[in-house]
């Protein structure tokens, strides 16, 4: 596991039992709500994390792009599929959206072991 994978996977998890912990009713239920979206139902789970990852594209969210590339890869997408969605954020979001790409890729090819950690 990439150190960058596994120091996203800490702080996502710590932070996320800290805010938990505040028992903030409406808080945990967008969470909930977060992650039950994203299981198996009429759309595949495969399907539902390339669609975060066009949203979080086009939103411009790193840390969200960040889920979704690791969502996509869990849920066995292939660099193809990753790529032609990405190309629709991209179509969606402009070209203000190039950096975030940039950052998704280089994400992307520290999970397969193609790029180095920090490299953009």
């Amino acid at each position: 596991m990439s150190d960058r994978l596994s120091e996203f996977r800490n702080f996502r998890e710590r932070m996320n039992d800290r805010i938990l912990a505040q028992g903030n009713l409406e808080i945990r239920r967008f969470f909930a709500l977060d992650s039950r979206v994203y299981e198996e139902g009429a759309l595949p789970v495969k399907t539902k994390e390339l669609l975060g990852l066009v949203a979080s594209l086009v939103l411009r969210c790193d840390d969200c792009v960040t889920y979704h590339v690791i969502g996509c890869r869990e849920a066995g997408a292939t660099d193809e599929e990753i790529f032609e969605t990405l190309s629709i954020g991209l179509v969606v979001g402009g070209s203000i959206t190039i950096p975030h790409l940039r950052r998704a890729v280089a994400f992307l090819d520290e999970l397969s072991g193609t790029g180095s950690p920090g490299e953009e």
